[in-house]
């Protein structure tokens, strides 16, 4: 998926995977790296990226309560 497919992606309300967000967030640290963006390009950059964080957190925390261990008898207790 292009970079104006993942934003198109956003702007229609469709919910990012947690690869195509660290993709993003990956995209965006290489043009943070690189420079040359005004103050409130860089700004904007980052809001972005911290958009992108709290999506893989939401994410991760989302499957961290789905998980359950199985004991020998076969209840299950809370990761």
């Amino acid at each position: 998926m292009g970079k104006q497919e993942k934003e198109k992606t956003m702007q229609d309300g469709g919910e990012q995977t947690m690869e195509e967000a660290f993709g993003r967030l990956n995209d965006i640290l290489g043009e943070l790296d690189n420079g040359g963006q005004s103050l409130e390009e860089a700004f904007a950059l980052y809001t972005e990226g911290m958009k992108m964080v709290r999506l893989c957190n939401d994410k991760i925390d989302k499957v961290e309560k789905q998980c359950r261990i199985l004991d020998e008898n076969g209840e299950s207790h809370e990761f």
